[in-house]
Order: C-alpha cells, then sequence, then structure tokens
C-alpha cells in the first residue's frame, strides 16, 4: 500500500475495497454456474468416489454430473450397467451416507468407458508379529460365535497389517 492511501486511510478517508469487490463480483457469476454442475457435491464425488462406493464399483463407474433434483449421472464401464443398474440403491444409499443428507435420489447410467483408471487405496496384508497375532486372539478369545470371531480377526488383522 502507498503513502497517499494510507494517509487517507489514518486521517479518516474511506478505504476503497480493490480486490474484494472483484472476489464479490466473480462469485457471483461463478456461483450459478458451479451450482448448475453439481457444485462441490460433484467434486467430492470425483475425489472420494473409491471410498465412497469401493473398489469394485469404483473400478465400473464414474461419476459423471448432479443435477438439482438429486441425479447422480453415471458413466458406466461397457458391460457392466445391468450390475450397477441393479445394485443403484446401493450406490444411493453410500452418496447420501456420504454427505450425511440426500444427495442423491436416483442414477441415471451412461455406458461408455470411464475418463480414468480408478486407482482404489490398496490395504496392503503384511503378516502380523508373533505379538500382535497373539494379543489379537486375546482381544476376540472371549466372542462366542465362531464366525463373528473369523470375520473380526480377518478385519483385525487387515487394520494392524495396514498400521505403520
Amino acid at each position: 500500500m502507498d503513502e497517499a492511501s494510507l494517509a487517507g486511510i489514518e486521517s479518516g478517508g474511506e478505504r476503497r475495497p480493490g480486490f474484494r469487490g472483484a472476489g464479490a463480483s466473480v462469485a457471483k457469476v461463478a456461483g450459478p454456474i458451479v451450482a448448475r454442475h453439481g457444485g462441490g457435491v460433484l467434486a467430492r464425488l470425483k475425489s472420494e468416489w473409491a471410498a465412497i462406493v469401493g473398489p469394485e464399483l469404483a473400478s465400473a463407474t464414474w461419476p459423471e454430473a448432479m443435477a438439482r433434483g438429486g441425479t447422480l449421472k453415471l458413466r458406466v464401464a461397457p458391460g457392466k450397467a445391468l450390475e450397477v443398474q441393479h445394485r443403484a440403491p446401493l450406490v444411493i444409499e453410500r452418496v447420501n451416507l456420504f454427505f450425511g443428507r440426500e444427495a442423491a435420489t436416483r442414477l441415471a447410467l451412461v455406458q461408455g468407458p470411464l475418463p480414468l483408471p480408478i486407482t482404489a487405496a490398496r490395504i496392503t496384508d503384511r503378516p502380523l508379529s508373533v505379538d500382535e497375532a497373539a494379543k489379537l486372539d486375546r482381544q476376540l478369545a472371549g466372542i462366542a460365535s465362531p464366525e463373528l470371531r473369523a470375520a473380526l480377526a480377518g478385519f483385525g488383522r487387515r487394520v494392524i497389517g495396514a498400521a505403520e
């Protein structure tokens, strides 16, 4: 800021907004455009797609657009549209759970090649140390159901194996 501007502010002169005025103008122009193309919802969907729907569905689908009425337009890999159509309620539920509100009400599927190869975060299974395995076994010893104990043991091995 130059000395003349500082002198004007100190003497009670009016400060001109400068970039603030430009920012407000840009927001007024860009706001409707962003809203028309799904707003921040679509950007968040694209950035977290594999985490939202899981690696299997993420490898076959990609969110393309979000309409105001809650219609999520999904691009679906060739040959996978029927499977995704059957799993549509699950996809909608996961999307809404991610946002904590009813963001998607229905899916519109468009079959075609996906724009980017989806690489979901892979959990690398490393073998547990003897101490880690023993500790996990002790924690699960009180569970009576063998099926539940086996499921929790598998989950525990994946979580402990991924933590580093």
